[in-house]
């Protein structure tokens, strides 16, 4: 195995309202916890100028909210790492995240909370302008467009609200809209607040073609999607707000299961179809995507992944400091016939005096470690002395001959 960086309890990937809750919690759980996040620590929310529906707060920027956040994790000792993670290997019990730097990181349980980010067109002109006037925050990048002509494309809550922050330093903003005049996307507050913006204009039925320019942006080509007909407006920043697509990328050769967007499934404690692998925030499928419904994700992981660890810690201490042999016994809950072999084998040590130590395994929820022992079907026992496996048995329901092996 490679050089291992450091070894933690818990990592959680990305620094956004997600992962710095389930890192308050895995700190206050006095789990060893670090977080590893690619930019700034607070992810998207830091671009939110004003959040005024998070309990407690009332009105505060999104930026002053995630420090707080921050803070609360460090004062229960969470470390935080700059890095882009760009591997992952949730095979083993130790799970390891490898990271852009080379540095290697491993953990008995991992949260992914990395997150979304911006959903790119792909037209022409907009990879190549990036920077040079195209952009996907205006929290970040308005006031470079002092005086001068925007273009927002998209019309939900996210363009129209953005675009109406842009109007604070541009001269102009023009809004290109699919649908037909007076439709947005947008909640109905926002889009009677931006009809009454002077400096918004709004060109209805249009997409952009392409985005105009040599060394920076001149420009957009739009298409009328009633007429065909295509025009240029003359621009000088053209700002892209057309939605969000999960920042898990990176996890395509982990195992874990995505849908075809990207998004991760996850039961009621945020667990994936890893053990020992939660999913938090806005890269898991979720019907509410906001800081509040973030931070309980994040709540709801820590909280499963220190009782995974507990019962991680618990079965290692009962299989390698025993004083016995033991019998790792894989069982399928669900099958009587499993079930009863699990009850023959306890009878059968208990005719042997206790002279085993009997260790119940539920393949169906401990994958992990029936991966670990290569079983793939129950029931199966393998015979343990201080961790190291002594033989396999035969398991027969006839009761003289399984207990002719464990005489052996």
């Amino acid at each position: 195995m490679e050089n291992v960086t450091d070894t933690y309890d818990l990592i959680i990937i990305g620094g956004g309202p997600a992962g710095l809750t389930a890192a308050i919690y895995g700190g206050r759980a006095k789990l060893k916890t670090l977080v590893i996040n690619k930019g700034t620590v607070g992810g998207l929310v830091n671009t939110t100028r004003e959040i005024v529906n998070y309990p407690g707060y009332g009105k505060i920027s999104g930026s002053d909210l995630m420090l707080d956040f921050k803070k609360h994790a460090e004062s229960f000792g969470v470390e935080f790492v700059r890095g882009e993670v760009v591997s992952t290997d949730f095979s083993q019990e130790q799970k390891i995240i490898k990271t852009k730097k080379k540095q290697v990181y491993a953990a008995k349980a991992v949260i992914i909370a990395c997150g979304s980010e911006p959903r790119l067109l792909n037209i022409p002109g907009e990879k190549r302008l990036q920077g040079s006037g195209v952009a996907y925050c205006a929290t970040c990048d308005a006031e470079f467009f002092e005086g001068e002509d925007v273009v927002v494309i998209g019309s939900g809550d996210q363009a129209i609200e953005e675009g109406m922050y842009i109007t604070k330093f541009a001269r102009k903003v023009t809004v290109i809209v699919l649908h037909d005049e007076g439709v947005l996307d947008c909640n109905k507050v926002s889009a009677e607040r931006a009809f009454q913006n002077e400096k918004m204009e709004f060109i209805w039925n249009s997409t952009v073609e392409e985005v105009l320019g040599e060394d920076n942006v001149e420009g957009v080509r739009v298409k009328n999607l009633k007429t065909g007909g295509s025009s240029e407006l003359a621009c000088q920043g053209v700002f892209f707000f057309v939605g969000m697509i999960p920042a898990t990328h990176f996890l395509k050769e982990s195992g874990i299961e995505m849908d075809k967007r990207g998004y991760i499934p996850v039961n009621d404690m945020m667990g994936t179809n890893l053990e020992g692998v939660y999913a938090v925030g806005d890269n898991r499928i979720k019907y509410l995507r906001q800081v509040v419904s973030a931070a309980g994700d994040g709540a709801t992981a820590a909280v499963a992944a220190e009782r995974y660890i507990e019962e991680l810690n618990a079965f290692n201490e009962s299989v390698l400091q025993s004083d016995k042999q033991v019998l790792l016994s894989f069982l399928n809950a669900l099958n009587n016939e499993s079930l009863e072999f699990g009850t023959l084998l306890e009878g059968i040590n208990q005719e042997l005096n206790e002279q085993f130590k009997i260790v119940k395994v539920d393949m169906a929820t401990k994958k992990t470690l029936a991966q670990k022992y290569g079983i793939e079907a129950a029931p199966s026992v393998v015979v343990l002395d201080k961790g190291q496996e002594v033989k396999r048995l035969e398991c027969s329901m006839n009761k003289e001959q399984l207990k002719a092996q464990l005489n052996q």
